[in-house]
């Protein structure tokens, strides 16, 4: 049975923002206009510049948690809520969201967190954001507010459309509300510094992950010499157990609980010193999308690896797309303009662009749910 949508019942709170929502999309249409979906803003830096004209749906006034049952492990909440408000409810019964996604602000909201579709550190070892979505409300380019998924893990099969938001930056309409699968805190955590160059750190966590350890994140940095951070979560004695035989295997020390946090708080929010300090205002961070074995890559600038190797960082000029692209097409991934330079925040071009077959349904997919464009392009330009 496939994931049909179903129009969405009136009479819930709320519904009164919706439906002047819904009206508002549908003169927007009928007009030819465009509209900017904007929650808090703090990602707006991986979008286009608006269109001219184009018009702000500001999300925040649609706030709250609709529900949260923490046997169950979902809760469900509108667009406009603030993430640190619903990572703070989670917290005081003892459950989190395991992909730590990435607030880059004070102002980052439930919708935005799905509709950027960006995860923190650990990533590789525990899923992304579409991975958490079991469910979503959508008001479309029609001004149609549908209902695809549900609450339950376990859901009906069929196109899995609620969690084809995650990442859609908008581009196929507003998402009013959201369910996610939230999980219990871990019993055990410990971090772990262990003086490695680029090579043994990849070499060593290529071994580890085929192997029953609790890894959780991992961070290597290119300082005097390299030095690899890596994250255990799980059973306490398991966590404990890994740290022993890690720290023989390849030396290094065991990081104190308040310095290790503030460590992958700084790499979730790009606040590290890596990620504050280019080289020079023609530098733009770029992000290679690799396969986690892929080896040591010549990259032309100062580099940061996480995910296990599957995710690299480097401030490159933006007459280096062109290698860098090259490079992670042949390490089986692409790469991506994260941060335009400072003297350039308009560059265009940020993306790989996708097969013609994949662009082709992408677009397919686009004009399904907004046949007018009245969300405009995504950070791909169309």
């Amino acid at each position: 049975m496939a994931d049909t949508p179903t129009l969405s019942e009136p009479a819930a709170p709320g519904d009164a923002v919706i439906q002047r929502w819904a009206e508002h999309i549908r003169a927007t249409a009928a007009d030819g206009r465009t509209l900017r979906i904007r929650g808090g803003g703090t990602k707006a830096f991986l979008l286009p510049p608006p269109a001219a004209g184009a018009e702000v749906l500001d999300t925040r006034e649609h706030t709250g948690i609709v529900s949260h049952e923490p046997t169950e492990l979902v809760v469900t909440a509108r667009c406009g809520t603030p993430l640190a408000e619903l990572e703070e409810a989670l917290a005081q019964h003892g459950q989190c969201l395991p992909f730590e996604p990435p607030h880059f602000g004070p102002g980052a909201t439930v919708g935005g967190m799905v509709a950027a579709g960006l995860a923190g550190p650990a990533r590789l070892a525990v899923g992304g954001v579409r991975d958490y979505v079991l469910g979503a409300r959508l008001l479309n380019g029609r001004g149609e507010h549908l209902i695809f998924g549900g609450q339950v893990m376990k859901n009906v099969a069929g196109y899995d459309v609620s969690r084809a938001l995650a990442g859609s930056f908008g581009t196929l309409g507003v998402i009013t509300e959201v369910s996610l699968k939230v999980l219990p805190l871990a019993a055990g955590e410990a971090t772990l510094r262990l003086p490695l160059d680029q090579a043994a750190a990849l070499q060593h966590l290529a071994r580890w992950r085929g192997q029953p350890l609790p890894l959780n994140a991992s961070a290597w940095i290119a300082d005097d010499g390299g030095t690899l951070w890596l994250r255990l979560r799980g059973a306490a004695a398991a966590v404990a157990a890994a740290c022993e035989r890690l720290l023989a295997e390849a030396g290094g020390e065991r990081v104190e609980d308040a310095a290790a946090r503030a460590f992958w708080q700084a790499l979730r929010e790009q606040t590290a010193p890596f990620f504050t300090q280019p080289p020079s205002p023609a530098h733009g961070l770029w992000r290679l999308a690799v396969k986690p074995t892929a080896p040591v890559s010549s990259l032309p600038g100062p580099t940061l690896i996480e995910w296990f190797g599957g995710q690299r960082w480097v401030w490159a000029p933006l007459s280096a797309a062109e290698t860098l692209r090259t490079l992670a097409r042949e390490a089986g991934g692409h790469a991506t303009l994260f941060r335009a330079p400072t003297d350039a925040p308009d560059a265009g071009d940020r993306h790989t662009s996708p097969e013609p077959t994949m662009r082709a349904l992408q677009q397919r997919v686009r004009v399904a749910f907004d046949p007018q464009g009245v969300f405009g392009p995504g950070p791909w330009g169309y």
